[in-house]
């Protein structure tokens, strides 16, 4: 379905007039705007100062007659003077900050021809830091003033060379990476690279986004936070609806996804709206969506092609116009090739993939994520907790070491922090509950430290008594991390997560390979499959 055409305008004050008495034989640019056979425009907003009112209706009906495919919409916007920057620029940036953009089905032009020269460079403006999604559209007047329609043409401005309109643009995104990381001042490279990349797209796009990644890792808290940054710029409605796909089972599935009619199985005494309805204009989260049936993602992957579906036992299509955030952390191409994931489904959700790291993944963003929590935990109580100089450090000794396998990811550490603070009296967490803490969590984790152990993880393996011990304390850890892990690749990320941060293009899957045949291993042997 071809997009529609939006364009946006200022109401000229002497063009839009016309220069004679037959207002038909003057070149009035937005009126002629309309009557190109080759612009087809579905959509005018054309924004108008108070005293043009009678203009701006005359305009409208004016177009209405020559282009009735073209639906205008007047916006009453007051400048004191159209020619102080400051004043113009608030103003448009209000009004466009307040309106509903839905770049996936329109496409908009910025028409500079009319208003002053402070009004056209703030629409510059506006366009360059994409407030206002657009491309620039001149409109000329006839060859020496001879009647007709005159020409128009689309352009491009680039502002990006001027340092103080750069730093300016550079202070937002910053500030949109800054939400999306819930003011954490990480530290890991990769991480922060990859949030910039999930704040441009998630402002410039609507398109659906997939976030991949292990159990605890904050897809969640990373799709609500994308959520409330696009409500901010008003890309939006104010309706974020989450589904954890994995508690969708059964008949119930298709039901509370797509709703259904009154009667329409036994038991439906009234009908129910559905979560994929309840989104409408917002967004939908999809939390693991891989355990979707083959049914659920069949009519899922229509309702996001062409936003409709049909609600169980209806005879009638409901609609939904929402944006997707689909969590997993399944390897849905292992997923399609096994026959359980529908690659067309697949195709269609992941043009912006990102893969979120667990927490052994990026062990120097512990202690800024400890301040966090801490802070969180104190917020939510309403006390104030603190952790002494010596406590900090004996924890993240523990907490950045190798042997420390955050299993849960985030979900450790939330847990470790709240039993602590919880505990902590008069406020300060001491060595103590620390000590106390680790070895929990080294509990929780079975991490190997025994001879014993060692000796059990690798029996039937290798043969011990030709393996050195220390080839031993590595092997047994690599084959614990192997059997917690869904791949090679996640194996050898949580493995290597240290050195791999000083190669340029870290090879995993590889290194672990590699480790195992060493002592003739190989994933299927130290996996269980």
């Amino acid at each position: 379905m071809p997009c529609k055409q939006v364009v946006f305008g200022l109401l000229g004050t002497r063009l839009d007039r016309g220069h004679s008495g037959d207002r038909w034989n003057s070149w009035r640019p937005t009126v002629a705007l309309c009557q190109h056979e080759d612009l087809l425009i579905d959509r005018l907003e054309l924004l108008y100062e108070p005293k043009l009112k009678a203009l701006a209706e005359l305009t409208a009906k004016d177009i209405a007659s020559v282009s009735p495919e073209t639906d205008v919409r007047l916006h009453e916007v007051g400048f004191r003077d159209p020619w102080d920057l400051e004043e113009v620029y608030g103003r448009l940036h209000e009004f466009v900050g307040a309106y509903q953009f839905k770049p996936d089905g329109e496409d908009y032009l910025i028409n500079i021809t009319t208003g002053s020269h402070v009004q056209q460079i703030c629409l510059f403006l506006l366009a360059e830091s994409r407030r206002l999604p657009g491309k620039l559209l001149q409109a000329s007047p006839p060859k020496r003033n001879k009647p007709g329609i005159g020409t128009y043409r689309v352009i491009d401005l680039d502002l990006s060379r001027y340092d103080q309109l750069a730093a300016r643009f550079a202070l937002e995104q910053q500030q949109g990476v800054s939400f999306l990381k819930s003011g954490i001042e990480t530290r890991n490279a990769g991480f922060n690279k990859l949030i910039e990349q999930i704040e441009r797209v998630a402002i410039h796009s609507a398109a659906p986004l997939l976030i991949t990644g292990p159990t605890g890792a904050g897809k969640s808290q990373l799709a609500r936070r994308i959520f409330e940054l696009k409500l901010t710029r008003r890309h939006l409605s104010d309706r974020f609806v989450e589904v954890n796909c994995a508690t969708l089972r059964g008949d119930q599935a298709m039901s509370a996804l797509f709703g259904h009619v009154k009667g329409a199985f036994t038991g439906a005494t009234g009908a129910r709206e559905g979560l994929i309805r309840a989104a409408d204009g917002g967004m939908l989260f999809l939390d693991e969506i891989g355990e979707l049936g083959p049914d659920e993602q069949a009519m899922l992957l229509r309702a996001i092609e062409e936003k409709r579906f049909l609600p169980v036992g209806a005879d009638q299509e409901a609609q939904s116009d929402f944006q997707l955030i689909a969590g997993t952390n399944r390897d849905l191409s292992q997923e399609v090739a096994d026959g359980r994931f529908r690659e067309d489904l697949l195709a269609r959700i992941n043009l912006w993939t990102f893969r979120l790291p667990g927490l052994a993944e990026r062990r120097e963003d512990i202690e800024p994520n400890l301040d966090y929590e801490l802070q969180k935990f104190a917020a939510s109580t309403g006390g104030v907790v603190r952790i002494n100089k010596e406590a900090r450090a004996r924890f993240l000794r523990f907490a950045e070491a190798p042997s420390a396998l955050w299993k849960a990811n985030f979900r450790d550490l939330n847990a470790a922090v709240t039993r602590m603070a919880t505990l902590a009296a008069g406020g300060r967490i001491g060595v103590d509950l620390v000590d106390e803490e680790s070895s929990r969590l080294a509990a929780q984790w079975r991490v190997p430290a025994a001879a014993d152990s060692i000796e059990a993880t690798l029996a039937g393996l290798v043969d011990a008594a030709q393996v050195d011990r220390f080839d031993q304390a590595g092997l047994a850890e690599a084959v614990c991390v192997c059997r917690q892990s869904k791949s090679l690749s996640e194996a050898g990320r949580r493995l290597f997560a240290v050195s791999r941060q000083a190669k340029a293009n870290p090879n995993d899957t590889d290194r672990v390979r590699k480790l195992l045949a060493r002592h003739g291993l190989s994933w299927t042997d130290v996996s269980g499959g």
